[in-house]
């Protein structure tokens, strides 16, 4: 891996999110740029599942002169591979990459490449900045941030910034109150038509509340819904 990183000058964000424990206005802007020291050039990993989020990166940073070399994983082993290879200076990790966590994934690299930084992303406030500080991240930003945004992000991170955005209505972001019923009431075994009599409720609310519940952890049945929302500490 190369020496250590100097800081350079900030790229554009224009996001408010809390950088080394400050709420600023990030905007990289011509008004507000600094130079700081040299212009490293980074390698970055992404881990994601999903194609398209890959296309849109590796199009956005291939054209980067800060970017090094882009580095894409679609699993969690093949993200530890790509890391172990290449030593990113930053990753940035979905919240659930295949089958995984994010927050274990982010974890596992550390441990084999202490000195990569890792950035957290999530829809619907599934992760806490909290949890994610908690998992080794110097970041965790919301998915819906535009493309510019969370490559500036990372580039920050990876020059020794934490960037964490606000929380979204805590606790309990990700799922609604009654969704988080649901969801307890699925863990304990209860049918569907169980459920419907317990929350008072008819059975069709309650199919509507599971398939919205299987979208939101990315789910395809009961077991799966169960064992990621585990991953992710919605069931306590």
């Amino acid at each position: 891996m190369s020496g250590p990183i100097k800081r350079c000058s900030v790229c554009h964000v224009h996001t408010t999110a809390l950088v080394n424990g400050r709420s600023q206005q990030l905007d990289g802007g011509s008004a507000v740029k600094r130079r700081v020291g040299s212009h490293p050039r980074l390698r970055v990993l992404v881990a994601d599942e999903q194609e398209i989020v890959h296309w849109g990166f590796r199009s956005l940073l291939t054209g980067q002169d800060w970017v090094e070399r882009y580095i894409s994983a679609q699993t969690a082993e093949e993200a530890m591979e790509q890391a172990r290879l290449h030593e990113p200076h930053v990753a940035l990790l979905d919240v659930m990459v295949g089958e995984d966590s994010g927050a274990v994934l982010c974890q596992r690299l550390r441990e084999v490449c202490p000195r990569t930084r890792v950035l957290l992303m999530s829809r619907n406030g599934a992760i806490t900045a909290q949890s994610a500080r908690a998992a080794g991240a110097f970041g965790s930003v919301p998915k819906d941030w535009s493309a510019h945004d969370l490559a500036g992000a990372a580039r920050m991170v990876a020059l020794g910034m934490t960037v964490f955005a606000a929380d979204r209505d805590q606790p309990g972001t990700l799922l609604s109150e009654r969704e988080r019923q649901v969801l307890h009431l699925i863990a304990s075994g209860s049918t569907n038509r169980e459920i419907a009599e317990r929350l008072y409720i008819s059975p069709h609310t309650v199919k509507d509340h599971t398939s919205t519940l299987y979208r939101k952890v990315k789910a395809k049945n009961r077991a799966d819904a169960i064992q990621r929302a585990q991953r992710l500490g919605l069931l306590g």
